[in-house]
């Protein structure tokens, strides 16, 4: 990339981000150490309720999976952002977003307490009025997702590497929210979760 970079930063393992991202301004995600799923919600920063909508966003492009050229698009089916750079080739839209009750649920009541991607878009929307309503179906960047052809999904190994990169250029302004994702309990992050870096690059 070739834009001035204007932010960077290093989200530790688990933790959550946010930002503003302009339109015409860049947002690169890094898998710095390999194998880490990063949990990835998008809200029109002017007007919360247009929002990424995983149901517009796979039937304008008739793939399940996001790559170089995917289009996020809203729920009023307008363009959020545009993914320009992938080294990975392949990102999940099915997969959802872990919580204290789905962990109870597939792992186990011990599983509770664990910390979960919802918990982190809970306190980063908070920061922008944003509440649990405001929770919708996200992307998982990097998660490995494989679907069959009867329907059935699994949460396998990842595809990534350390270092692989991709970026999304923002067609509005919009608020951008994250969870480096927590997960113990299944192979999205390599069972050990780690760092990643978000970089905000200003118009080309």
């Amino acid at each position: 990339m070739t834009e001035a970079t204007t932010q960077r930063t290093v989200v530790p393992a688990r933790a959550a981000w946010s930002a503003v991202v302009r339109a015409g301004e860049t947002l690169t995600i890094t898998d710095l150490h390999g194998n880490q799923a990063v949990d990835f919600l998008a809200y029109d920063a002017h007007d919360t309720a247009v929002r990424y909508s995983a149901p517009d966003t796979i039937q304008a492009q008739g793939n399940l999976f996001l790559t170089t050229g995917s289009v996020l698009m809203s729920n009023e089916h307008t363009p959020l952002m545009t993914v320009i750079e992938d080294a990975v080739g392949r990102h999940d839209t099915v997969g959802g977003a872990c919580s204290k009750e789905s962990n109870t649920l597939r792992y186990g009541h011990h599983t509770w307490s664990q910390h979960a991607c919802v918990d982190n878009f809970l306190a980063e929307g908070a920061k922008y009025g944003l509440g649990k309503r405001d929770v919708v179906s996200n992307i998982n960047w990097y998660m490995n997702v494989p679907v069959e052809k009867d329907g059935t999904l699994g949460i396998v190994d990842g595809i990534s590497a350390p270092g692989l990169k991709l970026t999304l250029r923002a067609e509005r302004e919009v608020i951008v929210l994250v969870s480096n994702c927590p997960q113990i309990n299944n192979p999205c992050n390599g069972f050990e979760p780690t760092a990643v870096e978000m970089s905000i690059g200003a118009p080309a």
